[in-house]
């Protein structure tokens, strides 16, 4: 979603992991809501994971050898916005939403070691480090969802997808925008039980990249998983794990001959926490989730934490726990 999800070229990946987590498979309530969620992440990474960045910056042509001596330091606190509408007629006998997230904020990059640059046909390396950052916005993502309710078992279907408006240059450390389309769809399930409390959810899809005009990248397809698991302490508090598991299954194309195919993995895990609260006549829900990523190959890892905010119309009474959630999902 921002240059702050790296994977693929040069480390950076349409898809951000953690998008879904619990509840995700419910359906909601019909009509408006919106969710706002403050995303932070700090990540870094060193070798050809590093080198691609500097590659895709334009330091040297692509016949001369890599240093693969470079250490990345990537920072982001972005802000989401996800407005949604839930259609209470049935379509395929489910219920389908439409959103759209847009993205504001910051991001920087630094990177350090032995750099490789270009003068005219020949190559030169030399010790030190260049930085960038951007403040400023980021692509748009529209997304819909269909949802199935069968008991404690639901199922959902979704499509989205990149349209390529943020802030990009091929030549910045640091970028809002990806530069290129992307369309991602998948599907997921959610054991919910209200009466115990005890909850499950799984979400898998696959992204297909379009080419970056700019610098003639085609990522290769990934494939992710986002899951959450949470027990209700009462009607109002829950808590939980969350985790998510990312791997590109194919090469990309366009890249530097040292790179290689470039396929990008990485797993994360952490905590989670709700608490449900009314708004007037709405639902307010606050959440608060973080992951610590590890087993990365092509793509820095660290860690980000998430912390959603929405409103939604109301539930019914009886019912113990939100039917409809945001971009935590």
């Amino acid at each position: 979603m921002s240059e702050a999800a790296y994977a693929d070229e040069d480390g950076v990946s349409y898809w951000l992991p953690g998008r879904f987590s619990s509840l995700a498979a419910v359906p909601g309530m019909p009509g408006w809501s919106m969710a706002e969620v403050y995303y932070h992440t700090s990540v870094s990474a060193f070798g050809a994971t590093a080198a691609a960045r500097e590659v895709r910056v334009g330091r040297f042509p692509a016949t001369v050898n890599v240093n693969l001596d470079l250490h990345l330091n990537a920072q982001a606190d972005l802000l989401l916005l996800n407005p949604t509408y839930t259609f209470a007629t049935p379509v395929l006998g489910g219920q389908l939403a439409l959103g759209i997230i847009g993205v504001f904020g910051r991001s920087s990059a630094d990177l350090s070691g032995t750099l490789s640059t270009a003068i005219g046909p020949f190559g030169t390396t030399r010790t030190g480090s260049i930085g960038d950052s951007i403040t400023s916005v980021g692509d748009l993502y529209p997304q819909a969802t269909l949802k199935w309710n069968a008991g404690v078992h639901n199922f959902m279907t979704y499509v989205t997808g990149d349209i390529p408006v943020g802030a990009y240059s091929p030549t910045r450390l640091a970028n809002l925008g990806i530069g290129h389309g992307a369309i991602d769809g998948g599907g997921g399930y959610t054991y919910f039980n209200p009466q115990t409390g005890h909850e499950f959810s799984a979400v898998a899809g696959l992204t297909y990249n379009f080419k970056n005009p700019d610098t003639q990248y085609q990522n290769g397809i990934d494939f992710h998983v986002d899951w959450g698991a949470s027990q209700f302490l009462s009607k109002q508090v829950f808590v939980g794990l969350v985790g998510y598991a990312y791997q590109q299954i194919t090469d990309d194309f366009g890249q530097h001959p040292v790179l290689g195919g470039f396929r990008s993995r990485v797993l994360g895990v952490g905590p989670q926490v709700g608490y449900l609260f009314p708004v007037g006549d709405m639902q307010g829900y606050l959440n608060l989730k973080a992951y610590g990523e590890f087993a990365a190959e092509n793509r820095p890892a660290g860690w980000n934490t998430w912390l959603t905010f929405s409103i939604s119309p109301m539930a019914p009474a009886s019912t113990v726990a939100p039917t409809r959630r945001m971009v935590t999902k």
